[in-house]
């Protein structure tokens, strides 16, 4: 889907923003490049819908050099890209015209951009908005309104570049179940974030980026197991994990050795604490203790 090999690039012409990237992303892949602020991970992410053209090596989306401006349109069709700010995205007052706007750029017959602005609408959770002014809309809403747009292309690749930065936690969960439900519909998503938390359990594969290079790629079990070398570039691991890693450390026998949950800790702290305690032994008990467990966040 997505090759990219040698990818270096400056935006004054003597710091280095990309420095050699080598990375394959693949076809209905869940993808996320993480880093801290100025790591080049947003920079990256331009490339790969060719608002950035490389001033070394070469990016191919489905096969298409996207430093072609021939071939432009096309790779723009092919990945849409969500920015982190949506009031930099929305063009229209009306909902229902800026979900419009890509698909008429495209040269869609009216009758489908109609279809089209219907369904992406409907696919992000904002039936009955259409004629809502983009303005008045809350943060969340907004973000879900340039999310439609992007939708109504119907692209091959979701480019979202730190799309829940300012969103609630409330919002940013809602934001990330959408963006799952809309990977596991068959979307091929590439997710760049500087958090942790958001994306350990619903991403494949994870980049970290940091100075322009890539610094670590793997699962997000692979790379969270790593907490020191993530901490050197001053990164952390997801929560679960994080206390997962120090309870190991401190000889507590933990059987899994994979990416800690908050659920999948939990469950497992309290079958610790049932065996070595003499806790509620019948089942009915046990799940209720854990039911409570989890919602303490324990």
């Amino acid at each position: 889907m997505i090759e990219c090999r040698g990818v270096s690039f400056s935006y004054d012409g003597a710091v280095s923003a990309l420095d050699g990237v080598d990375l394959n992303i693949e076809d209905g892949e869940f993808f996320c490049i993480l880093g801290g602020n100025g790591s080049g991970k947003s920079t990256f992410a331009k490339h790969l819908n060719a608002l950035l053209q490389p001033d070394a090596g070469t990016v191919r989306i489905n096969g298409m050099d996207a430093s072609d401006p021939e071939l432009v349109y096309d790779i723009r069709s092919t990945a849409g890209m969500v920015f982190q700010n949506p009031d930099d995205q929305l063009v229209a007052t009306l909902v229902e015209d800026d979900v419009a706007f890509g698909p008429e750029n495209l040269g869609v017959p009216s009758a489908q951009i109609a279809q089209r602005v219907r369904e992406a609408l409907k696919g992000v959770g904002l039936v009955g908005f259409e004629r809502h002014e983009t303005h008045a809309l809350s943060g969340g809403q907004k973000q879900r309104v340039a999310l439609a747009g992007v939708l109504a292309m119907e692209p091959e690749v979701l480019v979202l570049d730190e799309p829940m930065a300012g969103l609630d936690p409330a919002a940013r969960r809602d934001f990330l179940e959408l963006i799952d439900r809309l990977h596991r519909d068959g979307l091929t998503v590439v997710m760049v974030s500087h958090s942790m938390d958001d994306l350990a359990n619903c991403c494949d594969r994870i980049v970290v980026m940091n100075e322009g290079a890539v610094f670590a790629e793997g699962t997000p079990a692979q790379v969270f197991a790593h907490a020191d070398e993530l901490k050197s570039i001053g990164l952390g691991v997801p929560a679960a994990q994080r206390m997962a890693l120090a309870l190991t450390e401190a000889g507590v026998p933990l059987r899994f050795d994979g990416l800690y949950t908050v659920e999948s800790l939990t469950d497992e702290l309290v079958d610790l604490l049932i065996g070595c305690s003499g806790g509620p032994s019948n089942v009915a008990d046990i799940a209720k203790f854990k039911t409570v467990a989890r919602e303490k966040g324990c």
